[in-house]
């Protein structure tokens, strides 16, 4: 009898339990054990089309719907069910002739009581007479952030076509546990393209929306003999070690890092008018090109809006908001544009496309009748005035029917307690002309006394037409105080703003501390001299406060509020500055990223200066738990933390992967590179042993 489990300590643990415990006994903490199977696991010529598993204690099935798979993949999935101490499966589909099935129920298996999970529990027979025992382990991680891939689908193709993974079902599949790890089981010797998706049509291939991972070679698995030693302990409490003969199954290290293309088709998906000085443009996706915009009717007809519109870019340049600067075009109710745009083709191309778009403005109805009856409420309390003789309220009566004008509204977006390594920003609800040097001014408080500020500067926000940015030299600790007179800032229709003052006092420098990390392995990544390392600053909540580039082999951040900080790395290969996602039609993967693997605690006016080796830490180890999302459920196969470890007693050569990175290949394998017989999972991992 045979049963494939991974989780090496979970098979421990099976070795060893009980049945039961008397009531007021130890805490149960062993999953359920397997007892026996009809058909019996790995038996041959199966015909039957419904398996019936047997364990030792009350079980219970959580989610078996999307965490139990079958490979060959099922076109309908099958039904699973538990009953007290039995499990069954019932196939839906017709058993394929001379075919290996392998049952993979991940972690849906737990005891009925207590809740504990038989991780990576699977079951395997063949519908001929002989079973494909090979398999190819690994861990899944998001490119992005090394959160580990829970439920995740990874399979492989023997078919090795670049457009198998678009068109034609994953051959073999498991899903990730809740470390990330994964085995696909039931595999012919041969070479295979390994591939993970977040497949959320179900449909076993990958659609260009969803995540995908993949392995940049092709993968030939195989098996090796060696010698396993296990510990067994007496009835005494004795230990000994025997040594046992098993099968290895390689490749045992592969690690993959999911992405998404951030694919969006192109279209124009929204266009309107929502206020009269205004027009909005929508698209599906980031824009290549700017629409080539034509006005067709009115008084403007042929010429092009830009010429008569100062063009806002707003998200992520899929936005754009056209000011309407001249007032005839304002207050033109409707606007006719012949447009030329780029929209995605049937063949997934950008192509241009030509249409005629209708921007209306709709009045807001008014009532007349109320509004008649507000203008003879001003006029009556002119003649009463007149009547009493009251200068001042026939004055005041006079003006209400004067109409009054529209000013600026011209506010500061940036706090009162100034940072002294940041701008001020003002912000405008419209665009703004540029404001004329002598329209302002920026004062210090010295000596109780406001004295100008000679270096100080007013530019438009690059961002936006509808900021100003002011920058100096700020002293810490020091008051400031900024006036714009009034009438001397303008927007584009012509209105001013009344007298406005911004007061703010700057921080001191001993509220900032500096935080200096040193990665002191950059020569092993053997990259090229126009290849950058970026570093990342992160909050507890795993964002990003702060970016530097690495300098000499040091990233430095200054003027740092105090607090408890993370960091990570990307390696620049394209040089955009920002990290950049895969593609899988260019079979480019995504840029590899490092987390230091401890808190960074900064105190104020503190300099904290740390050396980080970007190699040392096993992937599956890097990020803290502190901001990790998707962390284990249970305490099987627990994971240490190099953050709870003292400085002294952390050793980065004893993870759950062995020393590693994904640039060294050792102890497991991302890039294609190297040998794949080195390294497994060590303590913790996935066992890829089978007994004899």
């Amino acid at each position: 009898m045979r049963v494939l489990l991974i989780g090496a300590i979970a098979s421990l643990m099976a070795a060893c339990a009980s049945i039961g415990r008397p009531e007021g006994g130890p805490h149960d903490e062993t999953p359920p054990v397997f007892v026996r199977a009809n058909p019996d696991p790995g038996a041959l010529n199966v015909s039957r089309n419904k398996i019936d598993i047997w364990f030792d204690e009350n079980l219970k099935l959580d989610d078996p719907a999307n965490k139990v798979v079958i490979s060959p993949v099922q076109k309908e999935n099958a039904r699973v069910s538990a009953n007290g101490r039995h499990l069954t499966v019932e196939f839906r589909d017709t058993l394929a002739d001379a075919t290996t099935y392998v049952i993979d129920f991940a972690d849906a298996i737990r005891d009925l009581n207590e809740g504990n999970i038989l991780d990576g529990f699977a079951y395997d027979f063949s519908t001929g007479d002989h079973l494909d025992t090979l398999s190819i382990s690994g861990m899944l991680f998001e490119a992005r952030n090394l959160e580990p891939a829970q439920g995740m689908v990874v399979g492989v193709y023997s078919n090795l076509a670049d457009s198998a993974v678009k068109t034609l079902p994953l051959e073999r599949v498991a899903k990730t546990n809740q470390y990330g790890q994964f085995t696909i089981r039931g595999l012919r010797p041969g070479s295979y393209n390994i591939f993970a998706i977040d497949d959320k049509n179900r449909d076993w291939h990958w659609d260009r929306s969803e995540n995908i991972a993949f392995f940049p070679v092709t993968v030939s698995p195989s098996v090796e003999m060696v010698e396993v030693a296990d510990t067994l302990r007496s009835s005494a409490g004795e230990d000994s070690v025997t040594v046992r003969q098993a099968w290895h199954y390689l490749p045992d290290d592969i690690l993959l890092t999911w992405f998404n293309e951030n694919y969006r088709s192109q279209y124009l998906r929204d266009n309107k008018r929502p206020a009269q000085r205004y027009l909005e443009l929508k698209f599906g996706a980031p824009l290549d090109s700017m629409p080539e915009l034509t006005i067709a009717n009115g008084r403007f007809a042929g010429h092009r809006l830009d010429e008569l519109s100062v063009m806002e870019t707003r998200a992520e340049r899929d936005s754009l908001v056209y000011w309407l600067a001249d007032t005839a075009l304002v207050n033109q109710d409707s606007i006719l544009l012949a447009a030329r745009y780029q929209k995605t083709d049937t063949l997934d191309r950008l192509a241009w496309q030509t249409d005629t778009l209708k921007m209306f403005w709709r009045r807001p109805k008014t009532d007349e009748k109320a509004a008649q009856k507000a203008w003879e409420k001003k006029l009556k309390a002119i003649e009463e005035a007149r009547e009493k003789g009251d200068s001042a309220a026939l004055a005041a009566a006079i003006a209400d029917t004067i109409t009054k004008p529209t000013f600026l509204d011209l506010k500061a977006s940036t706090p009162a307690t100034q940072e002294l390594n940041l701008p001020v920003r003002f912000e405008a609800p419209e665009p703004l002309r540029p404001v004329p040097v002598d329209a302002w001014r920026l004062e210090v408080m010295a000596d109780t006394i406001w004295k100008p500020v000679a270096d100080a500067s007013l530019l438009p926000d690059s961002a936006t037409p509808r900021a100003l940015i002011l920058t100096a030299k700020w002293e810490e600790g020091t008051k400031y105080r900024f006036t714009a007179d009034s009438a001397r800032v303008e927007n584009i229709y012509g209105e001013f703003n009344k007298s406005f003052t911004h007061e703010f006092t700057t921080k001191k420098l001993d509220d900032y501390g500096n935080i200096y990390l040193n990665l002191t392995d950059l020569a092993a990544l053997s990259l090229p001299d126009s290849v950058n390392v970026i570093v990342e600053l992160l909050s507890g909540s795993d964002k990003v406060e702060a970016t530097a580039t690495v300098s000499n082999g040091s990233a430095a951040f200054s003027y740092v509020a105090p607090a408890t900080y993370y960091a990570r790395a990307f390696i620049d290969i394209d040089g955009d500055g920002q990290w950049t996602t895969g593609n899988l039609a260019g079979k480019r993967l995504p840029e590899d990223v490092f987390y230091y693997p401890k808190k960074l605690l900064l105190r104020k006016n503190w300099d904290l200066e740390q050396d980080w080796s970007l190699l040392d830490t096993p992937v599956d180890m890097q990020k803290p738990d502190a901001i990790k999302k998707n962390k284990p459920k249970t305490k099987e196969a627990p994971q240490r933390n190099p953050e709870e470890e003292d400085e002294e007693g952390y050793d980065p050569d004893q993870g759950a992967w062995g020393n590693g990175s994904q640039y060294n290949n050792s102890g497991f394998n991302r890039r294609g590179s190297g040998s794949m017989q080195t390294g497994g999972f060590g303590t913790g991992g996935m066992a890829t042993h089978r007994d004899f």
